[in-house]
């Protein structure tokens, strides 16, 4: 866990010892929360970093999840706060668009990385918690949320970016591909500064070159749309692909913690004594869920970008991979929606044993992406690991947005529009003349 002091936030006007020793405990369930996430941090962990005893921490907080709740809103809230300013300032000294983007990208990044770890608890965690939990701090996060529909629609309706998609998505893209990296970004390689400026050209223009030639897409009907057939050779290994499956749908839906074995097996259809009969802990069945989850992901791809027929060129076998990449998250396999959501909540040993999958799986689309770029297809002055970085996390972060059954609502998409949108955002970048 990084040595870094921590920085308690004290409510203005309260500054009373009782205050001073809530805002350290709130400081230090941040830090853990951020670290080692909210499912695996306990009241003696939180107790220890804020050197204090766990008993004591009661006497200010009934439970870990009343801690959660402040630290999830004082967080968001003072990012609100800081990126309404600028816009407030771009606004009164006539800033363009691109440059209050750049500002607006490094601020929630700053605060996200660096600044505060309130904010990348409410990014990490927010997803998996418990509705009842979650409530509570939605009208804030609409607030937020209306404060970069507002900035994108002025754009659009000025025709400074483009107008073929609604902003709602537009805008889960752009927050999606920042708070992604919460997952990836290493502070002693880069500064966050040049991380914004590398990020926010990426997504305004796009990582091809401006050759004019149409992009070549795969039919979408070519792709896998359902979920592969589990071929089991008997009724044992049957009812362990059902307890498999049934975990990885309680996972993606509710989050670890639901998972428990109890759960597993009502939704499994089977008695909870059977789930112990094929796996000796809710541990083994987590390996086994985010194992499939990665490989039916890597084989997906792999086959899909080893079709040089159906894929010419660079461009269309990188628009190609990301469709297939959205299919599996969303059709044609549960247990790859079920590891991209949760895997930020996960204990460090548990990402360190599937480190090597996830390791294949980042060396296959820098194939790609070099491959691409060697014969042309995509700008020079990009950095693959980055990009493909940036463009992984915006495809995963719709794990935590979209619905494919609510097309139609509003401004929900189908899945073949998502993923149209996201290959011409990737490729072509926000600027309407790109």
């Amino acid at each position: 866990m990084t040595a870094k002091p921590l920085k308690p936030m004290l409510a203005e006007g309260n500054h009373g010892k009782s205050a001073q020793t809530r805002a350290i405990i709130i400081a230090a369930a941040a830090r853990q929360f951020r670290h080692e996430g909210y499912t695996a941090s306990t009241m003696r962990k939180i107790g220890e970093l804020a050197d204090m005893e766990a008993g004591s921490i009661y006497y200010h907080f009934k439970s870990k999840e009343d801690i959660l709740g402040e630290v999830l809103d004082l967080g968001l809230r003072r990012l609100f706060g800081e990126v309404k300013i600028v816009l407030t300032d771009a606004t009164a000294r006539n800033v363009d668009f691109c440059e209050t983007f750049q500002k607006l990208v490094d601020t929630h990044l700053n605060f996200l990385l660096t600044e505060s770890d309130f904010t990348s608890v409410n990014i990490r965690n927010f997803p998996t918690l418990p509705e009842e939990l979650r409530k509570s701090h939605r009208p804030l996060r609409r607030a937020y949320s209306d404060l970069w529909n507002e900035f994108l629609t002025e754009a659009q309706d000025a025709g400074i970016i483009r107008a073929d998609m609604a902003i709602a998505p537009l805008r889960q893209f752009v927050l999606g591909a920042l708070n992604w990296t919460v997952e990836w970004y290493d502070p002693d390689r880069y500064p966050v500064s040049a991380l914004s400026e590398r990020l926010s050209k990426l997504l305004l223009e796009g990582m091809s070159l401006k050759t004019g030639q149409p992009l070549i897409l795969a039919p979408e009907s070519e792709l896998q749309q359902t979920a592969p057939v589990i071929k089991a050779a008997n009724k044992s290994a049957r009812t362990r692909a059902k307890v498999l499956s049934a975990a990885a749908r309680i996972i993606r839906d509710r989050g670890y913690k639901a998972a428990t074995m109890r759960a597993i097996a009502t939704e499994a259809g089977i008695e909870a004594g059977s789930v112990y009969y094929h796996f000796g802990s809710k541990e083994e069945i987590l390996d086994k869920v985010l194992d499939k989850g990665l490989r039916d992901l890597l084989d997906g791809v792999s086959e899909t970008v080893s079709d040089a027929h159906t894929n010419p060129n660079g461009q269309s076998k990188i628009a190609a991979a990301i469709e297939t990449h959205m299919m599996y998250l969303f059709r044609a396999s549960e247990f790859t929606s079920a590891n991209i959501r949760i895997y930020g909540q996960l204990p460090k040993d548990v990402r360190a044993r599937h480190w090597p999958v996830r390791h294949e799986y980042a060396l296959l689309w820098d194939a790609i992406l070099e491959e691409a770029q060697e014969s042309g297809c995509i700008r020079s002055d990009i950095k693959i690991i980055p990009l493909r970085q940036v463009m992984l996390g915006a495809l995963n972060w719709t794990v935590e947005w979209f619905d494919p059954d609510r097309v139609g609502d509003g401004d929900y998409y189908s899945l073949p529009e998502l993923t149209g949108m996201l290959q011409k955002l990737l490729l072509g970048g926000l600027l309407r003349e790109n």
